[in-house]
């Protein structure tokens, strides 16, 4: 039977239904993660400002780092949403709760809510904790009965509980009896090896459901690939409260996706789990919480990614143009993302209509949208990839639209100011016993009211692409001061496969930003140098076109590009 919950006209549901993220404690123990203390705070205000109902700080007085932050989030956190929770383990065997360290730690770190976790699996009792069920029952219990009566709300993590009641139910079930009786709220019931499956998983969650009565929390881990579809069918079958973590980080595969899950409950079973128009914040949330944690955001996660709603063949942008729902589970809109239209050799007519539209320009001329679609699939025949590189792709369609080129096999001719006339890159050792790249370039220069002229510059970098970057600037800035706006934000190079006997070509996607955002261009040559040169020189191409779009709203096939990239000078040719 399926117990979902719904409120009358999107009414957020309270404390009826539990939103709670433990990013900074499971989702801390993800290879590769670690946050400082600040790091912490920042975190839990973004999942504030989300609205999620919880947030689980860390285990004070196990992690010195965990304990700092509760101290400073007395005074530095102010939560409009959330409860700050405190995570911890029961008493230890043979002690009592009001002498536990450990148990005192998590009273003193003046978190209003608790989790404890204890074992739920008989053989995790006996060979782990080395004791037996009836004092592990007894250190539950008296660790609930102590922390309620001094007034925190006391949530139970039963660990390794699915796997414990199918070995032994009944002592699973013990377990969870006696924090219960004591006075805790919600008894979660936790897939810690991630073994489980969302029909084996959610029959057990309604039988105890069933058996019980208790109020049923759901953690589940990743190893089976299906911690978010676990979560949703425990909600399903009963459960009110789900514990997820931040784009699924946790240990070993991760753990069950805060924004997954939040996104399946709010769109496919209609359950208001955030408060009014915060749903629409779910994709900002993720990729700011992607860069505190210093992970790159996955551009596949359902929901928030990139390219959750990205559309690359012909046969779907066709029907996108005619009604965005016929390929799409839901308007991208309503979790705060956007349509996509990916422009590859499987592009046709449609595709590059709606791409144009998307990046700003206004198109009538039928001719030109076809001389672009063969380029590009001229082009990327030849190892160049547009799907990443809309930057790129919105000066070819400029080329096309202002008439700078005749055919899909003409040489490029980039709107710029500048032009690369030579340049160069060397590498040699520091004195600290690494390389350096020193790059030199002599460029030809044209500012709105200043004559032709040459410019050089040499300047070092860590790598070649850096290095062509930082000479570009040195050069350009005083001419072109809207160059020092931009900024290098990444950089990828890869060598492409090639025929035998053939050279391979080497493709460079470089990622600039300014206050506004990002971009990407590519470029791709036998020499990795030249490669880098006109991805770098796109780049700072853009960035006038990219405004002038900004200010106009659309671009039409006979506008003319600002004063200060009006001329139309050859970067290397394509």
């Amino acid at each position: 039977m399926t117990h979902t919950r719904t409120s009358p006209a999107g009414t957020p549901l309270g404390d009826s239904f539990h939103l709670y993220d433990t990013t900074l404690r499971d989702g801390a123990q993800g290879e590769g993660i670690s946050y400082s203390v600040t790091d912490k705070l920042a975190t839990a205000r973004l999942l504030d400002s989300l609205g999620v109902g919880f947030i689980e700080g860390g285990w004070p007085g196990a992690m010195p780092k965990d304990t700092a932050f509760f101290e400073r989030a007395a005074t530095e956190l102010d939560l409009k949403h959330a409860a700050l929770v405190a995570f911890g383990s029961t008493r230890k065997p043979g002690r009592r709760a009001e002498q536990d360290a450990q148990v005192l730690a998590l009273l003193n770190s003046g978190a209003p809510v608790i989790t404890l976790v204890a074992k739920a699996d008989r053989r995790h009792i006996e060979r782990a904790l080395r004791t037996d069920v009836a004092e592990n029952c007894a250190m539950v219990q008296d660790t609930v009965r102590f922390l309620t009566s001094e007034g925190r709300r006391v949530f139970l993590d039963a660990e390794h509980f699915f796997d414990g009641y199918a070995d032994d139910p009944d002592t699973a079930l013990r377990v969870l009896d006696a924090a219960m009786t004591a006075g805790a709220d919600v008894a979660v019931l936790c897939d810690t090896n991630g073994g489980q499956l969302p029909g084996r998983l959610a029959e057990a969650v309604a039988e105890v459901i069933e058996r019980t009565a208790f109020r049923i929390g759901i953690h589940c881990q990743d190893d089976t690939g299906c911690a978010v579809a676990n979560t949703v069918a425990a909600v399903e079958a009963g459960a009110t409260h789900v514990q997820c973590t931040a784009n699924g980080y946790g240990e070993r595969t991760g753990n069950a996706d805060l924004f997954a899950v939040t996104g399946n409950l709010a769109t496919k079973l209609n359950m208001p789990v955030l408060p009014q128009a915060r749903l629409s914040e779910l994709t900002r949330t993720a990729q700011g919480l992607a860069a505190i944690a210093h992970v790159s955001p996955d551009r596949h996660q359902p929901y928030v990614g990139a390219a959750a709603f990205a559309h690359k063949a012909g046969l779907h942008a066709s029907a996108m143009k005619v009604d965005p729902g016929l390929y799409q589970h839901i308007d991208p809109d309503v979790v705060g993302n956007e349509s996509r239209i990916l422009v590859t050799e499987m592009a046709g007519r449609a595709s590059l209509e709606l791409k144009c539209l998307q990046l700003g320009f206004d198109v009538q001329d039928t001719e030109a949208v076809s001389r672009v679609v063969a380029r590009v699939k001229q082009l990327e025949a030849g190892g160049w990839s547009f799907e990443s590189a809309d930057a790129s792709l919105a000066l070819l369609l400029h080329d096309e639209l202002t008439d700078t080129a005749s055919g899909p096999s003409a040489p490029r001719r980039a709107p710029s100011a500048f032009a690369p006339l030579t340049y160069q890159v060397v590498e040699r050792r520091s004195a600290e016993g690494g390389v350096v790249s020193e790059a030199s370039v002599r460029l030809r220069v044209e500012g709105s009211a200043d004559a032709i002229g040459e410019v050089t510059a040499t300047s070092e970098g860590d790598g070649p692409v850096a290095a062509l970057d930082s000479a570009l600037r040195r050069a350009l800035v005083p001419h072109l001061p809207w160059v020092a706006e931009t900024a290098l934000a990444g950089y990828s190079v890869r060598v492409l496969e090639s025929a035998p006997g053939t050279p391979a070509l080497t493709r460079v996607l470089v990622v600039s930003r300014d206050a506004d955002g990002e971009w990407t261009t590519v470029g791709v040559h036998t020499s990795a140098v030249v490669a880098a040169m006109l991805a770098l020189c796109d780049a700072l191409t853009y960035k006038p076109l990219k405004d002038a779009l900004s200010r106009t709203g659309a671009l039409s096939r006979t506008d003319p590009l600002p004063a200060t990239a009006a001329t139309q000078a050859p970067v290397p040719s394509r």
